[in-house]
């Protein structure tokens, strides 16, 4: 047993050693990063271990922190059931925006990359659009608008169909079928744009390599050449497609309104808005993103775990 534990620390100093060595050889390089680092600690790692000391304290901005331990936790679970609603709908939009927007848009960047380069242009630029136009949001809010000026509920009571307008955005029952697709819509923009960045970098001679090898139609194509040489890309479209499902806040607060209807719309970030800044309790929001931030990370390992596998 000991000779067991000698060489695992004989490795460990190896390790250590090796690391130490290489570190001295590429100081340069490692000052060259030493701004990006500093701001990074800075803005990110440091904000994120406050929000965790915070977490378990009841802490107004006002007062100085008083630690409560596991209370915001277990309110957060147990009492709270507007988080309840809030987790539901999150996952929710996350379970529709995540895969089935990420899906959509590799399919979406598949599929127009054969298209000639003006028409491609012009579709690329379509789906982008909503990522560029953070407010695009304010037109489906005029469509569907709750009154009879409303662009679907104009042509509804035209046609007969309806007598009165139809509460779309205060309506419980309608009001996640508006949001969701709407957001579906936006959450498009930046992982198509990274496909379609990546199927354009593929060497072609690949492709024709693969089909004397045996390659037999595009399915086959798609799985033993165009996933592998895209896994860079496809991992960054899915850590950006998680992150805004989750991250999701600002189009169920437009269309929906703040708070909602019954809380209907409310989803995990509206939740640790309305306490970090409307109530400003800081230790309860700052539990709240850090379920959050956990969640994300897990599902982010998840993707990762996936993707190791593709053309394998």
């Amino acid at each position: 047993m000991n000779e067991v534990w000698s060489k695992y620390f004989k490795k460990k100093r190896m390790l250590v050693s090796d690391t130490v060595r290489q570190a001295k050889v590429n100081r340069i390089c490692y000052l060259f990063l030493l701004p990006y680092a500093v701001l990074f600690i800075t803005f990110n790692i440091l904000p994120m271990i406050n929000s965790i000391y915070y977490s378990f304290t009841n802490f107004n901005i006002l007062e100085k922190p008083d630690f409560i331990g596991a209370r915001n936790y277990m309110n957060l679970f147990l009492q709270d059931e507007v988080f309840q609603t809030a987790v539901k709908n999150t996952f929710l939009v996350a379970i529709i925006t995540g895969p089935v927007g990420y899906i959509m848009a590799f399919l979406f960047a598949w599929l127009i990359n054969e298209l000639p380069n003006k028409i491609r242009s012009f579709v690329v630029f379509f789906f982008y659009t909503p990522s560029i136009a953070g407010s695009a949001y304010l037109i489906f809010k005029t469509v569907f608008s709750d009154d009879r000026y409303g662009w679907v509920n104009a042509w509804l009571l035209k046609t007969g169909i309806t007598n009165q307008p139809i509460t779309f955005l205060t309506n419980p029952q309608y009001v996640m079928k508006v949001v969701v697709p709407v957001i579906l819509w936006m959450s498009l923009g930046t992982g198509f744009l990274s496909f379609v960045a990546g199927l354009k970098g593929i060497d072609k001679s690949q492709y024709e390599a693969g089909y004397i090898d045996g390659i037999q139609n595009r399915w086959q194509e798609l799985w033993y050449i165009t996933l592998p040489n895209m896994k860079p890309m496809l991992l960054f479209g899915a850590v950006m497609s998680i992150t805004s499902a989750f991250n999701v806040c600002d189009v169920p607060m437009n269309l929906a309104g703040y708070p909602s209807t019954d809380y209907c719309a409310r989803t995990v970030v509206t939740h640790l808005f309305d306490y970090g800044f409307t109530r400003f309790e800081m230790g309860y929001a700052s539990a709240i993103a850090t379920i959050l931030f956990l969640t994300m990370i897990i599902c982010n390992k998840i993707i990762q775990s996936l993707l190791n596998r593709v053309g394998h």
